[in-house]
C-alpha cells in the first residue's frame, strides 16, 4: 500500500474512485449517481490543489488501483489559511483495513510541513466506523449541526470535529 499526493494523470482513477465510494457508502455527502463521472473535472481539482500550499489530496494505491482518498482543503481567506476542511472515501471492499488511519498519517505530515493548524471534517451522527476512526486519529467533536442533511426523508444531525496539531 502506498500513500501518495494525487497527481493530474490520476484524473480518470480519482474520478471512478469518487464514484465508487458515493455508490457503495450511504455516509457521502453524495449519493449514487448524483454526481456525473466528470474525469476533466477531477484533473481541474488536481491541478488546483497542487498550486495551492494548504490543500492537497491523498491517495491510496495498490497494484496500479486506487483504493481510497482523503482531500484537505485549505482555508482562501488570509485569516484561516492555517485550516484545512477534510474529506475521506475509501472503497468499499477495502474499509477496515488500516488505509484510512495511513491517509490521516500521511496527511498529519504534510499538514505540519504546511504550517496547517487546524484540521476540521463532518461526520453523520450514526456513522460509528467514521467516529471510532476520526477519534483514534485525534478528532474531538465541537459541535452538532443539528439536521444538517435530509436523508430519505429523515433529517440527519452531523458532528464538527476537529483536530489541533
Amino acid at each position: 500500500m502506498r500513500i501518495r499526493q494525487a497527481e493530474e494523470k490520476d484524473a480518470e482513477n480519482f474520478a471512478r474512485l469518487i464514484r465508487d465510494v458515493e455508490n457503495t457508502s450511504e455516509y457521502m455527502l453524495y449519493g449514487p449517481g448524483e454526481r456525473p463521472f466528470n474525469p476533466e473535472s477531477k484533473k481541474k481539482m488536481i491541478t488546483a490543489f497542487i498550486a495551492e500550499n494548504n490543500s492537497a489530496i491523498f491517495v491510496a494505491e495498490k497494484d496500479e488501483e486506487l483504493q481510497g482518498f482523503l482531500i484537505a482543503k485549505g482555508g482562501n481567506a488570509k485569516k484561516n489559511l492555517h485550516t484545512a476542511y477534510l474529506v475521506i472515501g475509501i472503497l468499499e471492499n477495502h474499509r477496515g483495513t488500516g488505509i484510512g488511519t495511513r491517509l490521516f498519517e500521511e496527511l498529519f505530515n504534510w499538514a505540519k510541513e504546511q504550517n496547517i493548524h487546524r484540521l476540521e471534517l463532518t461526520v453523520m451522527s450514526h456513522n460509528e466506523a467514521g467516529k471510532r476512526l476520526y477519534t483514534k486519529m485525534g478528532f474531538d467533536v465541537e459541535g452538532t449541526k443539528r439536521h444538517s442533511l435530509l436523508v430519505d426523508g429523515k433529517y440527519i444531525d452531523e458532528f464538527y470535529m476537529s483536530k489541533l496539531l
